[in-house]
């Protein structure tokens, strides 16, 4: 896949992108329209937004950042999609306030519900946003990639409280307010009406890997995309990932 399809090719959105695109272009069939509506909540400057509008689709990015929303209209005029691309200040548990209820094909809920104080109004008001089938795309931390992460690094004791607390934290100088475990995120958007298709585990390996030998090592950079897509979706691997991914189709 070219990068003019997808965002920059990175350890950090390669997978997540590879699986939304397949998930459009499914659902562009199935509609039998070439132009999606979609939603992205958090969507900030359009890290998935301007890639999904270059792709033909209609994009509405939420965020309550008015610094964010600029950047995200500026770059997509750069990327010359700037019509295809709406910002509107809100969040996720305002969401109807801003948007319509039930008026998009996809919805994208990308590091959302880590910050908000109700993810499980989150994610309802993030299926509430679709129409029958649509597609729900839902990316969050995961506990266990914070866990190894502060363990690696020699943490062991703030390894410990990560894997005790109910919101998965480290300490209080852990930055991220909540993580989830895959069957925290499954239960969430099951109980929302969603019926999970897939679930993915994202930055398995790239967030414990030198970056020194990404950036040096011939073929390292590529070869490590290639064992990040291998490891994704088997549950084994779940369970250590940076971020947790999961896609699902709202039931009728």
């Amino acid at each position: 896949m070219s990068d003019q399809l997808r965002p920059r090719a990175s350890l950090r959105t390669a997978v997540v992108w590879d699986v939304l695109k397949d998930a459009l272009d499914r659902r562009a069939e199935a509609t039998g329209r070439a132009a999606l509506d979609v939603l992205d909540t958090g969507g900030g400057t359009g890290n998935f937004a301007v890639p999904v509008a270059r792709l033909g689709h209609r994009v509405t990015v939420v965020d309550p950042s008015p610094n964010a929303l600029f950047g995200l209209e500026r770059r997509a005029a750069e990327a010359g999609v700037a019509d295809q691309v709406r910002g509107v200040q809100g969040d996720v548990l305002g969401l109807f306030d801003v948007v319509e209820r039930g008026g998009y094909d996809a919805v994208l809920c990308h590091g959302v519900l880590e910050y908000v104080e109700d993810p499980a109004e989150g994610i309802r008001n993030a299926v509430d946003a679709l129409r029958p089938s649509g597609a729900l795309s839902l990316l969050a931390a995961g506990l266990g990639g914070a866990v190894l992460a502060r363990a690696l690094a020699g943490h062991f004791t703030e390894a410990r409280q990560a894997l005790t607390d109910p919101a998965g934290r480290w300490g209080e100088g852990d930055p991220v307010p909540r993580r989830f475990s895959a069957e925290q995120l499954t239960e969430l958007v099951t109980t929302a009406g969603v019926e999970v298709g897939a679930v993915h585990g994202v930055r398995v390996f790239a967030d414990l890997v030198p970056g020194v030998l990404v950036d040096t090592e011939p073929g390292a950079l590529e070869a490590l995309l290639k064992l990040e897509a291998a490891a994704a979706e088997l549950p084994a691997f779940h369970s250590v990932a940076t971020q947790l991914h999961v896609l699902g189709k709202k039931q009728g």
